[in-house]
């Protein structure tokens, strides 16, 4: 009677009748069941129950260490979770033809659990957990895609990426004629992996279903661009990433994101005419899309328009306030357009963003603290101000400034940014903002010949990641305006160790090595910058210069004449900060 009363009540809610849903529960006395060596199927029931009905039974606190439910999704969660242990106890894994009833029946079960906890713990955001009771599921999934696939995107969101592409792979050979699989697993090599060549090969492998692959033809095609676009440095690549995003907006003509896509390859060989044509295109399929109006301000200041840019920008910027990428380019913009002053104020707004952002974030996370919530290994840090030192405030730069950067460094190491003892509170992401925020307000500083302020802007930043190459690089240019050439290069190298591919620190170091009087070495350094980045105008600039030094004159002038030709098409940022993923 109880279970038909379960299942009854569940059937109203189904009907949208809540009221006669819950009427039914209160009849079965929900509140009041025992769970005690239930079966599995009335336990599910019951769970449904209490997710539905709200308010679960108050469970006493027998001791300190007794866990006790906060809500009805808590409680919901733990039945799922008994459930889910008795599931695992009760599976039948043996492939015998004559338990292929019973192994039918297990499986069905099992899989209903699972499913109401990827629902439970996806609402709280517990993808770790999720992916923890998939992985225990895998014993008895065998060749069943949905628990393979369930387990491959608790992977995605709990950022277990390499991990998930593995399991994605045996998806696709369960499911061969599926396009969404690859298609995924092609998004997730090419965004958080940069697993290039794996990309390449799951976006063929859609490409390969030709029409089978519905709408998900073109989205293979883009991603076999993306590829090839991110492979690209020089030579065939890039032209083949055009054709093939050409291909992808033949297949779906409405789709903003592959025009983005393919105005973006056409900037990144400087095609900026050709690039602003088609992005007003994308712009007028989705209007407000934050990359498009990032590009176009890009665009804008690589034809010189700097104000165009900026009007860009701050619409961007209205409509997405707390997006740091868009605040960097501002930033930058307002820097060449209007001077180093007004970009600190930007700075310094960036700083009060980040704040609020922290504070959300931290918040969000102490609402969601309770027994069953993931606790990562962290050390919460109350209490963070962040304030850019006032460059003409009479004791800024004294001992009062380099104290006060000392007591900020010191209580920064001891309470939040020891890597090596606890983990920074939430996603990294933010903290290599904060990072990247203070280094932008040293490098405007030193513009200024403000070097104590820059100082202790960079000590800001090396008190979150201390041998960060970005660190080691700001360090090395206010090493070098103090005149501590061989400080500086030292410096440089430490960077360039870290960060191999870093054209910005080879440029920085070859100018060094000249004005040491090691030219020889200073134009290799500054060939291998340009080998890596072609379209560097500074680089061919400080190669000329070093060529014109060693009296190679016909050398650099070529060196001079390219930079001028890459110049007058060079955005205040590089293209390449607009992200390419599916």
């Amino acid at each position: 009677m109880t279970e038909a009363m379960l299942i009854l009540g569940k059937l109203h809610y189904v009907e949208g009748s809540y009221r006669d849903a819950i009427s039914m529960y209160a009849r079965a006395g929900i509140d009041d069941l025992s769970t005690k060596d239930e079966p599995l199927y009335m336990l599910r029931l019951v769970t449904e129950a209490f997710v539905i009905k709200g308010k679960g039974p108050c469970i006493c606190v027998l001791s300190f260490s007794a866990y006790c439910p906060q809500d009805n999704v808590e409680e919901a969660l733990l039945l799922l979770l008994i459930s889910e242990s008795m599931a695992n106890r009760d599976a039948v894994i043996s492939r015998a033809p004559d338990q292929q009833d019973d192994r039918a029946v297990s499986l069905r079960d099992a899989s209903a659990v699972y499913d109401l906890l990827s629902i439970t713990l996806g609402r709280r955001g517990q993808y770790v957990m999720l992916s923890e009771c998939l992985e225990r599921a895998m014993k008895f999934a065998f060749d069943e895609f949905h628990l393979w696939y369930q387990l491959a995107l608790s992977m995605v969101a709990c950022g277990k990426s390499a991990y998930a592409v593995s399991v994605l792979r045996e998806c696709a050979k369960l499911r061969p004629t599926d396009p969404t699989v690859p298609l995924l697993a092609a998004k997730v090599c090419i965004g958080p992996l940069h697993w290039l060549e794996e990309g390449e090969h799951f976006a063929k492998m859609v490409i390969d279903l030709g029409e089978d692959a519905g709408e998900s033809l073109a989205k293979g095609y883009l991603a076999l661009g993306l590829t090839y676009s991110l492979q690209a440095t020089d030579g065939e690549l890039p032209s083949l990433s055009s054709v093939l995003y050409g291909e992808a907006r033949d297949l779906a003509p409405e789709d903003h994101q592959i025009i983005l896509y393919l105005s973006l390859q056409l900037a990144l060989v400087r095609q900026i005419s050709d690039a602003i044509e088609h992005l007003q295109e994308a712009l007028q399929l989705c209007k407000d899309d934050m990359n498009s109006l990032h590009l176009l301000a890009l665009l804008f200041s690589a034809q010189k328009h700097y104000q165009h840019a900026l009007d860009v920008i701050n619409m961007a910027v209205v409509e997405y306030p707390e997006s740091f990428s868009l605040l960097f380019t501002k930033v930058k913009l307002e820097w060449v357009h209007k001077g180093p002053e007004e970009a600190l104020v930007t700075c310094r707004h960036m700083l009060q963003v980040w704040q609020m952002v922290y504070n959300v974030l931290q918040h969000s996370g102490s609402e969601k603290g309770s027994s069953v919530t993931e606790t990562p290994v962290i050390k919460k840090h109350n209490g963070l101000h962040l304030t850019l030192p006032d460059a003409h405030d009479t004791d800024s730069g004294s001992q009062r400034a380099s104290s006060l950067a000392a007591s900020r460094l010191e209580q920064a190491m001891s309470e939040i940014t020891m890597q090596s003892s606890a983990m920074k509170q939430g996603p990294m992401q933010l903290w290599i903002a904060l990072e990247q925020i203070w280094l932008r307000a040293a490098e405007l500083f030193m513009e200024q010949q403000h070097l104590k302020e820059a100082g202790f802007c960079i000590q800001e930043a090396a008190s979150l990641f201390p041998t960060s190459h970005a660190v080691l690089y700001m360090r090395g240019r206010l090493a070098e305006m103090k005149g501590n050439l061989e400080e500086a290069r030292q410096l440089y190298d430490e960077a360039l160790t870290v960060n191999p591919a870093g054209v910005e620190i080879m440029h920085s170091l070859g100018l060094v090595l000249s004005r040491l009087g090691r030219r020889d070495l200073a134009q290799k350094v500054l060939r291998d910058a340009i080998r890596i980045q072609t379209t560097s105008h500074r680089a061919w600039n400080s190669l000329g210069e070093v060529l014109q030094a060693q009296g190679k004159n016909e050398a650099a002038i070529e060196c001079f004449l390219t930079a001028l030709d890459l110049e007058s098409s060079s955005p205040v940022i590089p293209f390449t900060v607009i992200p390419r993923e599916l």
